[in-house]
């Protein structure tokens, strides 16, 4: 693809306009291959925004089946996809959405067997997972195999974002030099113990959408080496610097 068509040029007009954006930008949103884990509270609204701006190939892994309880805050699906896939209900939702882009579903869980082969196949991942595990795993493969990974979690009012590519070199740093190791898995509460408020991961699944885009197109300050922490109560934003780490385990000499 050299140009964008007539139906294409009419359908991302309001990106194409940017000046940072234009058609090239537009060509390269359409050539990009995207994975998001989860279609979940951050991968809800991260899997919308991605598929109305074009993204051309969007590949989404998850297990689990929709419940009513994540009615509240995963707006990709509906009162009629209750005890469907996920993966099912969200692809339905895309396509609907933008028919001109290739949705890839993949009903299973992310685990260190299957997810080499599955993220090789894309040029950037979304972590949108809901344990540490999965983020740990996404981190180590992501710089081995040089994928950008943009990672989100969000728990009761408050949410983080940050963008990882140590596979750069330095300054990159990776997740494990922001925290070096994982937590056990019942130290920190998960949002059906602890609950969460439904718009924090609308807030946090638009961000991540933003920051992948940037990173294709390009443009802007990327958040490599800065985590961004949202209150929604305050509501305040705030930025928290960090290093490489030289004795990190994954990306340290």
């Amino acid at each position: 693809m050299t140009e964008l068509t007539d139906r294409e040029l009419e359908r991302y007009a309001r990106n194409v306009i940017l000046d940072e954006v234009g058609e090239a930008g537009q060509l390269k949103l359409l050539q990009s291959k995207v994975l998001v884990v989860g279609a979940g509270g951050l991968g809800a609204p991260l899997l919308l925004y991605l598929a109305a701006a074009g993204i051309g190939t969007i590949g989404i892994i998850d297990n689990d089946t929709v419940d009513v309880t994540n009615l509240q805050r995963q707006v990709i699906h509906d009162d009629a996809a209750v005890d469907r896939p996920k993966v099912e209900s969200a692809t339905k939702r895309l396509r609907a959405l933008n028919p001109d882009i290739v949705i890839q579903p993949i009903a299973a869980r992310l685990d260190a067997e299957n997810a080499e082969s599955i993220i090789a196949r894309f040029d950037l991942v979304a972590d949108g997972s809901d344990n540490f595990a999965t983020r740990y795993l996404l981190n180590d493969l992501c710089y081995r195999l040089k994928k950008p990974l943009v990672s989100a979690a969000l728990l009761r009012f408050e949410a983080q974002i940050s963008t990882f590519k140590a596979y750069l070199g330095s300054p990159h740093p990776c997740y494990r030099c922001l925290f070096p190791e994982q937590p056990p898995e019942d130290l920190i509460p998960r949002c059906e113990q602890a609950g969460i408020l439904g718009p924090v991961a609308g807030v946090m699944g638009s961000l991540q959408a933003t920051e992948i885009l940037k990173e294709i197109l390009g443009i802007g300050d990327g958040l490599s080496g800065r985590l961004l922490m949202f209150d929604a109560l305050g509501p305040t934003f705030r930025e928290v610097r960090f290093k490489r780490d030289p004795d990190c385990r994954t990306c340290g000499a």
